[in-house]
């Protein structure tokens, strides 16, 4: 496919789906500044009733744009458009570029490394939030004068072939 150079209102085709349905350059700019001045929160499906377009283009250009730091990933398929008031309109066409020229593997891969950063940071609170409660309640123990003991050790794995099967007392089952 052949694209002429031509004023930064040129609409181009995203990844490999050959709809024909366009996303205007211009127009996505427009529409993610107007965002941004609200502060909302958007997703794709949004963007593209509002421009025009097909939303699984808007989606690959909005992963791309946040991967490329133009927009701000909120949650999965949830947007800010806050960093795109700073960029002017030739630094928004670079990095749409670079956002367009992105492949479907790396745009899943982008997406997964956001799902497991967001999972961990869950994860982390969930551990702290255990670690706190668990001081917590061994003071309590201690100011009442009671000893908790030692921590419960992990028991070992049962050695293979040991495993209970069944209530047959010779061990067949």
């Amino acid at each position: 496919m052949s694209m002429k150079r031509s004023a930064g209102t040129r609409a181009t085709t995203l990844g490999s789906d050959s709809s024909g349905v366009k996303v205007d350059r211009q127009v996505l700019f427009d529409e993610l500044r107007k965002r941004a001045e609200g502060g909302e929160v958007f997703s794709a499906v949004d963007v593209a009733l509002a421009i025009g377009a097909a939303e699984p283009q808007v989606a690959r250009t909005l992963i791309g744009l946040g991967a490329e730091g133009a927009i701000e990933k909120v949650d999965v398929g949830k947007y800010r458009a806050n960093p795109i008031a700073d960029l002017d309109l030739p630094d928004f066409l670079k990095a749409f570029s670079r956002a367009s020229k992105m492949d479907a593997t790396r745009m899943r891969d982008i997406s997964e490394i956001e799902r497991l950063k967001k999972n961990n940071d869950v994860m982390r609170t969930r551990l702290l939030r255990a670690q706190a409660e668990r001081d917590h309640y061994l003071a309590a123990l201690q100011r009442h004068g009671i000893d908790p003991g030692p921590l419960a050790a992990e028991e070992p794995p049962p050695a293979p072939g040991t495993g209970v099967r069944g209530s047959d007392p010779s061990g067949q089952a």
